[in-house]
């Protein structure tokens, strides 16, 4: 091997080991994020997040999830973060329960004509007035939460992944 072919590598394996250094890093810190975020979630006595969809079904998350993993989704049409976590979400919600509160986001008519224009296919309960999302402490979007037999699971706010949603799905 020549001088220049070694030389190109050693700088390729350099950036390669900054990118590896510094992905590591972010996990470490977003993780830290989501345990301090998520502090002030009760994680025992959790409210009932029992309502009527869009599709004017019953959706009962606890009694959902004690069969299976279930996520949920809190999200408003005016958030500008939700508009890159939404489709991931919408991709997950064909291979697991799915269910989207939609917060201070307008009408029922309004929010059936939002999901169709973004062909969204997730369940999602109307929370107008935000009673639900303040029953539940969330005061950012978008806010995912992980339910398993009745448990939270994971919890987690701001811009989150496809990858970094389903591994809390496969983890929980």
């Amino acid at each position: 091997m020549d001088t220049a072919t070694v030389s190109w590598f050693k700088k390729m394996m350099g950036w390669l080991k900054q990118i590896m250094l510094f992905l590591a890093f972010s996990i470490v810190v977003t993780g830290l994020f989501d345990i301090w975020r998520g502090k002030d979630i009760e994680r025992d006595n959790l409210p009932d997040m029992k309502a009527i969809s869009l599709n004017d079904e019953m959706v009962d998350v606890l009694a959902m999830s004690q069969d299976q993993t279930v996520l949920v989704y809190f999200w408003a049409s005016w958030c500008p973060v939700c508009n890159f976590v939404s489709p991931a979400v919408d991709t997950l919600s064909a291979y697991y329960p799915t269910v989207s509160v939609v917060m201070n986001s307008g009408t029922d008519e309004k929010m059936k004509q939002y999901l169709q224009h973004k062909d969204y296919s997730f369940d999602t309960i109307n929370d107008n007035e935000g009673l639900l999302a303040q029953d539940w402490s969330i005061r950012v979007t978008p806010t995912i939460m992980v339910f398993k037999e009745g448990e939270l699971q994971y919890y987690t706010t701001g811009f989150t992944s496809l990858p970094g949603i389903w591994w809390r799905m496969v983890l929980a």
